[in-house]
């Protein structure tokens, strides 16, 4: 079964893309058009969804719906998820579902059997090609996920300096040798995935680091050179292109960065709420993700001239 590292890897250079869409549906977001056509919440959300998908899936390498937008309407909720993952893949692309899941033995082994084992029939589960993981319990709660990545060819992205305001409470705190808590945990994230290094010299072990810390991500980058970035905090939360270069390698490669309020209301923001309405809100979306990707490309070539 091919590594996920070097699937994600074949993606970025197909598509000259490191963009991820995160789908984070926010109800009194989605235009009124969307919502009036159904009487579930989760219909509508999966019709949101599936339109985004259908307008960007050329563009972006993944999309990343968080697991907290769908869980809050129960089992539709849910079952749009699964709808969104199922229609995702089907139309090419990665699915990362973030849901900071953790805890230990065969709890944590029930997490990762959920979102990263093969569904069947008898065995519903959601089926995702990776899954953002808590790293707060140690190698006792990252195992089971490690091994599920192994059997299956997924991947999980743990959790090193996220793009809050508040991480450093614990993220920045000095420990041994000097070392704060994330750079530990960078360490651990390039032990951890060192069985999972693919073809293409990246782990499925991946990091995710806030596009909002620069300097904590330069530092990183160096802990972790086989590990991919995955790059929260861009658009909405003040990241940009000359932010989340730092993540990636001299071969462009490396990270991928996620956008979510930014394309999937791309429509309502000044720079395309005058050429797009919100009946084309889909459009406004692909737009978005276009500037994005140039954006990054560009700043990518600058470093390696």
């Amino acid at each position: 079964m091919k590594n996920f590292a070097d699937r994600l890897i074949e993606e970025i250079r197909n598509k000259e893309s490191r963009v991820v869409c995160g789908l984070d549906p926010i109800w009194e977001n989605i235009p009124q058009g969307v919502k009036d056509k159904f009487k579930s919440k989760g219909a509508a959300i999966f019709a949101f969804n599936k339109a985004i998908i259908d307008a960007i899936h050329d563009v972006v390498v993944c999309v990343k719906p968080q697991l907290a937008y769908y869980e809050q309407y129960g089992i539709n909720g849910l079952i749009a998820f699964k709808a969104t993952v199922e229609y995702a893949r089907q139309k090419g692309l990665l699915v990362i579902a973030d849901g900071k899941r953790n805890d230990i033995g065969s709890t944590s082994l029930a997490y990762a059997k959920a979102y990263l084992s093969k569904g069947d029939v008898t065995d519903l589960a959601f089926d995702c090609d990776a899954l953002t993981v808590n790293p707060y319990l140690g190698w006792n709660g990252i195992q089971p996920f490690v091994e599920m990545c192994k059997q299956n060819g997924k991947g999980i992205f743990i959790l090193v300096k996220t793009s809050n305001p508040s991480s450093g409470e614990l993220q920045d705190l000095v420990v041994e040798d000097g070392r704060t808590i994330y750079e530990k945990v960078a360490e651990l994230v390039d032990k951890w995935g060192s069985e999972l290094v693919g073809d293409s010299g990246y782990s499925s072990v991946g990091a995710v680091v806030g596009a909002t810390y620069p300097e904590q991500a330069e530092r990183i980058r160096k802990i972790i050179p086989r590990s991919l970035i995955l790059v929260p905090g861009y658009g909405a939360q003040g990241g940009d292109a000359r932010s989340v270069a730092v993540n990636f390698n001299d071969d462009g490669l490396g990270a991928i960065v996620n956008a979510s309020r930014s394309i999937l209301y791309a429509y309502k923001s000044d720079r395309w709420s005058g050429m797009y309405d919100e009946e084309a809100y889909a459009d406004a979306a692909r737009a978005e993700a276009v500037y994005m990707r140039d954006q990054i490309n560009m700043e990518l070539e600058k470093r390696q001239k």
